[in-house]
């Protein structure tokens, strides 16, 4: 579909939902103080989107958290599994996962090595969120991995003041189940506050074999009294997903084969039936506020995060060398066999703020400090032709991670409906890395120091809002970009970004435009260049940047009709950009080099739309639409290796009963991508020369063609 088909398309069915309006006071006014401290406020001078409770709740009928964000500006959605339930993936104005910093009630969230977020170790997590913001750009300073794109923050902390008890039940396509039962006591003595839930997710998946197994549950309880509160909250997610991280190759996908899986495939005749991943992730999270004066509070909390997990693979005729492992007799050097690699880790820390307020001024001083320690290890569990011992470990490094920082904070009203914002940050990471499974006598002790600044003027006024800010970020590498040697260290990655909005609301309708520009200093991407022991590593590019506009616009047609969207248009390029292509028949690697291009997974037009019909106070019909133009797979431009554009439409409808003996029953019906769109978010490419041709391999993640979710809510 051309652009401007649908540029029309969204100016006819607009953007931001009205609803967001209403309750906009609500959302900063009940979010916990710890949340407070991170998200930006209603005059900050930063480009977000906030997520109700309520909004949430429309939504959550079973798949992952980045499926319910899909609907927000410039984000793109992917699943392995195809139906997004499992491992799952999500970016934000092209940015993928490991530069979108998350943090649960303010604790940071991303991994501190690979500082991705598996958001398949939280299943079932948004049950328990009261809320949700988005911050597009760098953002306000936040604990945990640097913003490179966009920060999401969750709160679960808002207080239930009624005792409530919920059971949601969802069934849909590829044998999908959710069942969910929460419940809460309310205040107790207008003091005591219990929350508790616990959940069930399960699917066959899209993909063959890509099934699913995901339990949680979540426990808060808290102490209420007039000038402090205390807050204890234990939540663990435990999953088991057969793999299906290989995608799908393109001469498949051409054959119509786009449901084919790799994974498990080396193991003669069936494939392999435990080719699975499988991890724990238990989290325990206290908070402490107290509010000294009318003016002065602070708030401060300890966390501990433990992951403990492994993913098993069979690997047929393998060198018993390669594992350390002697020959079992004279001319048997190889075998069948199945391996575990292992992670084991322990996150801990301590953030805290202070806030102080008077007439005219909000200031904030806090920070926080984190360790990660990891251990990473493999053990040879089987092998065809036999082991010395019942299971064999063939590497075992440990790796830690420390950060430190401190933030402060300003707002000031210079003069009536006028804002000014700053915000000083200062960042000290500390890595120690014991070697690597296959570059076990690299060892790494490194310290990087960071400065990141924003500012920002914002003016509100009448329905008229608007803002201009500038923010530098630094960024860390990721633990796998010291893998390269001691000779191809990775430099820090550092990013200056400008953000100018404004927004008009009005009685019926309301819309804003954002503006953005962001210059990224030594990028880590991929380039094809391999490293010490011949993997691919990432490497720094001298210059690349983002330019773009997101659009939002939303109106009320009458008592029984709403129009919602957004749409971003955005031009991301690489300046002086060097390839770098395996070479077999000469040995080692031909360079290309380019002189602009398009950054690899970064649409120029992604977009979204939202017509709700409300025929009566039971029954909400909702048409929703999602546009996202060609993604290039790397940064090359090349038409060979790329995503095609897609447009797909979902249908659902919500009807909710109310009655004696219950407060609410929501029935709701989805029907996804009801057009049946053929059709791949996500992929990745790899290319070399062999008897005189440059051959490319591309392999894509399809998406589940017309597919449905059925769920019942009962609030007693």
């Amino acid at each position: 579909m051309k652009r401007i088909a649908i540029i029309h398309f969204l100016l006819f069915s607009s953007a931001t939902v009205l609803a967001q309006q209403e309750v906009k006071d609500s959302f900063y006014l009940l979010s916990p103080v710890e949340v407070k401290a991170i998200r930006a406020g209603e005059n900050a001078p930063f480009t977000k989107t906030n997520l109700t409770k309520k909004e949430i709740g429309k939504l959550n009928l079973g798949q992952d958290i980045p499926f319910l964000l899909n609907q927000t500006p410039s984000v793109v959605i992917n699943s392995d599994a195809g139906n997004g339930i499992g491992y799952t993936g999500i970016r934000i104005r092209g940015t993928d996962a490991t530069r979108i910093n998350v943090t649960l009630n303010g604790i940071p969230y991303n991994d501190p090595e690979s500082q991705g977020t598996f958001f398949v170790d939280l299943p079932d997590f948004s049950s328990s969120v009261g809320s949700i913001q988005i911050q597009r750009g760098v953002g306000t300073s936040s604990n945990g991995a640097g913003a490179f794109g966009a920060s999401i923050n969750f709160s679960t902390n808002e207080v239930n003041k009624e005792a409530y008890a919920e059971i949601n039940n969802s069934a849909g396509s590829f044998n999908s189940w959710k069942n969910t039962v929460k419940a809460g006591t309310g205040l107790i003595g207008d003091h005591f506050t219990i929350d508790a839930r616990l959940s069930r997710i399960s699917s066959d998946g899209y993909i063959d074999r890509a099934k699913t197994s995901l339990g949680s549950f979540y426990f808060s309880a808290a102490y209420l009294a007039p000038k402090s509160s205390l807050r204890l909250n234990i939540f663990s997610g435990k999953e088991k997903t057969y793999q299906a991280w290989n995608g799908v190759s393109e001469a498949d996908l051409n054959s119509g084969n786009r449901t084919i899986n790799y994974a498990g495939m080396e193991k003669p005749g069936e494939p392999y039936h435990n080719e699975t991943d499988n991890f724990q992730q238990d989290h325990y999270q206290l908070f402490f506020d107290h509010r000294f004066t009318d003016k002065l509070t602070f708030n401060t909390a300890l966390f501990l995060t433990k992951g403990k997990g492994y993913y098993e693979q069979y690997k047929a005729d393998r060198d018993y060398a390669d594992y350390g492992i002697a020959d079992p007799a004279p001319g048997i050097s190889s075998t069948d066999l199945v391996r575990q690699l292992w992670l084991e880790n322990n996150f801990y820390g301590n953030i805290f703020s202070l806030q102080l307020k008077n007439k005219l001024s909000q200031f904030t001083m806090g920070g926080g400090w984190t360790r990660f320690d990891n251990n990473h290890y493999g053990d040879v569990i089987w092998a065809q032709n036999g082991l010395p011992a019942p299971a064999v470990r063939w590497y075992d490094h440990d790796a830690k991670k420390t950060d430190l920082n401190i933030y402060f904070k300003q707002q000031t009203q210079l003069r009536p409906h006028w804002y000014l914002f700053y915000d000083l940050q200062y960042r000290h990471i500390y890595y120690s890395i014991d070697g690597f499974r296959d570059n076990p006598l690299v060892n790494i002790s490194s310290d990087f120091d960071f400065f990141n600044p924003k500012a920002g003027i914002s003016y509100n006024k009448n329905g008229w809002k608007g803002f201009l800010s500038y923010s530098i970020a630094n960024k860390e590498p990721n633990r796998d970009d010291f893998e390269a040697g001691i000779a191809q260290q990775p430099k820090r990655e550092r990013l200056s970004d400008i953000e100018l909005g404004i927004e008009r609301s009005l009685s019926k309708a309301n819309w804003s435009t954002t503006l953005y520009y962001m210059h990224y200093k030594d990028q880590l991407v991929l380039t094809g260049k391999i490293n010490d022991v011949g993997a691919y590593t990432r490497t720094n590019i001298p210059k690349s940047y983002r330019l773009g506009v997101e659009l939002q616009g939303g109106y009320k047609v009458n008592n029984w009709m709403n129009l919602s969207g957004n749409l971003a248009l955005s031009q991301n390029k690489v300046l002086d950009f060097t390839e770098y292509i395996d070479d077999y028949d000469l040995g080692g690697q031909k360079t290309n080099q380019y002189n602009e291009t398009d950054i690899a997974f970064s649409p120029a037009a992604v977009g979204s739309a939202l017509v709700s019909f409300i025929p009566s106070d039971k029954i909400e019909i909702g048409l929703v639409s999602k546009y996202v133009s060609k993604q290039y797979l790397d940064n090359t431009q090349n038409e060979n290796r790329k995503l095609d554009a897609f447009y797909t439409q979902d249908v659902r409808v919500i009807y909710t009963l109310k009655g004696k003996w219950l407060k609410e029953m929501n029935i709701t019906g989805q029907l996804n991508n009801i057009f049946n769109t053929k059709y791949e978010p996500n992929g990745y490419t790899f290319s070399y020369i062999y008897g005189g041709d440059t051959i490319t391999e591309n392999y894509y993640f399809p998406m589940a063609g017309t597919n449905f979710m059925i769920a019942v809510n009962i609030k007693l």
